[in-house]
């Protein structure tokens, strides 16, 4: 491990992970360091990340971005959740929505407890009748919390974030990181040259000739993962036994009316099919299983289904989902797809670069690489990884679909004894206890269980006393109505207005 101080960063591959890290690593640590970022226009970028999940504002605040600018130049739109169709059986959909609650807690109790009592005795409507952002996302009405909320609503702090366009999303980025200093390399890595006897990365060596040192590599080249695999074959662990989709297809298409503010996510035969709302477009893909399913068959699934002319023909993707068996090897620290890979179905790409890029910043090294700090960060990424894997398993093993042969792999699959023990313990009395500081809260796990099929066998016995006592108190509790907002209209903020999004303002009433 390096003991001298760490000045000389250097991160191989650009696109949405590598400006990412570049900018945040300019930001924080500034000009003390020299940050070099080399990239190559001969090599494509991977875009699937194109949704978000609300931790992406965070980012964004970190670096000082404005948001109506941030917007305007990646024809971003605002997204309320993710609606999953089909999931359950066909003809069902719910709306996984962001936020912190579900209604509105009573006491020491969440809200949700309150209604598995009652739904248990077909008193209750849908979970999401009492969701903020599900009415908000089927209703199509939204309010950035930079707006004027009136007082007291809930829409002062509805949790939100954003679709946009990755490669606009990096290309916004890297005049940000040029302009703090971060110098471009143009070209392609041939050769990586390690030390003798510790093995860490000394340098790299381009097509040009040109030679570029550093003390920590950020690894950032995609899927083949040029250092942290083909130079320190570092290993990977994979979970195609839980999540057997291996290939994608993606394409454009024209949009065909206002974004909606949410990402669609529709079960198919083999797979799944994503719609991302844009400005100027709409993206698509189908993510499959090719044991299941021809390269052409998914290709005419995915066409047939699009809400307007497609824009290109499909490019396909192919990947193995899992993680490295460390993203932090001796001096390289591998982000984005270099890192692993989860697919797109809860749009965790991209919060997986920025987590990886916020615990790397908290466990910056002072004067030399420490292996106590790279175990710390290697237990945390792996910690992540694994349980956004039970989550995704979850839509998948939680099913009553029986039309297809992937659908009764999945549904029979053994799952891990984590998401069992999640899966037992909601089951019993409808509890969950959040492990650590895993990306998805209790709130996710209880909309997408219940959205899947999955009730408790009976309430938590408080909850089930104090719903008896209440009466009708399910009837009130959490619950919200949304309407316009008359004397505000058409809120907008598009390129040419300053401001971009396609959702009337909203207030939202307790009615209690």
């Amino acid at each position: 491990m390096i003991a001298a101080p760490l000045r000389n960063l250097v991160i191989v591959g650009g696109g949405t992970a590598g400006w990412m890290a570049a900018a945040a690593l300019a930001r924080v640590l500034g000009p003390d360091y020299r940050i070099t970022l080399i990239e190559s226009e001969q090599i494509g970028i991977v875009g699937v990340g194109e949704a978000t999940v609300p931790h992406i504002k965070a980012f964004n605040n970190l670096l000082g971005i404005n948001e109506a600018e941030f917007v305007r130049q990646t024809q971003g739109s605002f997204k309320l959740g993710i609606e999953f169709v089909d999931w359950q059986r066909p003809g069902t959909s719910y709306i996984h929505g962001f936020g912190t609650e579900i209604g509105h807690s009573l006491g020491l109790l969440p809200f949700q407890q309150y209604w598995f009592k009652q739904a248990l005795a077909g008193k209750a409507k849908p979970l999401g009748a009492y969701t903020l952002n599900t009415v908000a996302s089927r209703r199509g009405k939204f309010m950035t919390s930079a707006s004027d909320a009136p007082p007291n609503s809930p829409l002062g702090n509805i949790a939100y974030a954003y679709h946009f366009d990755a490669s606009l999303y990096a290309a916004f980025l890297r005049h940000f990181s040029e302009q703090r200093g971060v110098t471009r390399h143009e070209g392609i890595v041939e050769q990586v040259q390690l030390h003798p006897e510790s093995g860490d990365v000394l340098s790299v060596r381009l097509a040009s000739g040109d030679t570029i040192a550093g003390d920590l590599f950020i690894d950032c080249s995609g899927f083949r993962g040029l250092l942290i695999e083909q130079a320190l074959h570092t290993g990977y662990h994979d979970f195609t036994h839980w999540l057997p989709c291996d290939r994608a297809l993606a394409v454009p298409c024209a949009k065909v009316g206002p974004p909606t503010p949410y990402t669609r996510a529709t079960a198919r035969a083999a797979g799944w099919q994503w719609r991302i709302p844009l400005q100027h477009r709409t993206g698509n893909g189908y993510v499959y299983s090719s044991a299941h399913i021809s390269d052409d068959e998914a290709a005419a699934t995915l066409l047939a289904n699009l809400d307007g002319a497609a824009l290109a023909d499909p490019r396909p993707l192919r990947f193995v989902t899992g993680r490295r068996k460390q993203v932090w090897n001796r001096n390289v620290v591998a982000l984005g797809l270099a890192s692993g890979f989860m697919e797109p179905l809860e749009s965790t790409s991209i919060h997986l670069i920025q987590s990886g890029i916020s615990k790397l910043l908290e466990l910056f090294p002072r004067e030399g690489i420490s292996p106590v700090l790279v175990q710390r960060y290697n237990d945390r990424i792996a910690f992540e990884f694994d349980r956004i894997r039970d989550f995704l398993v979850l839509h998948y093993t939680a099913t009553e679909r029986d039309d297809s042969d992937f659908w009764r792999q999945c549904r029979t699959m053994a799952i891990t004894p984590e998401l069992q023990a999640t899966l037992d313990l909601f089951g019993d009395s409808g509890r969950f206890y959040r492990n650590g500081d895993e990306m998805f809260a209790e709130i996710s796990w209880v909309q997408v269980m219940v959205g899947q099929g999955i009730l408790p066998r009976g309430a938590g016995r408080p909850a089930a006393r104090r719903a008896k006592k209440r009466g009708h108190a399910h009837q009130g509790a959490g619950l919200f109505k949304i309407r316009p907002k008359p004397e505000n209209g058409l809120w907008r903020i598009s390129g040419k207005a300053g401001r971009c999004a396609c959702y009337r303002q909203c207030e939202a009433n307790a009615m209690v």
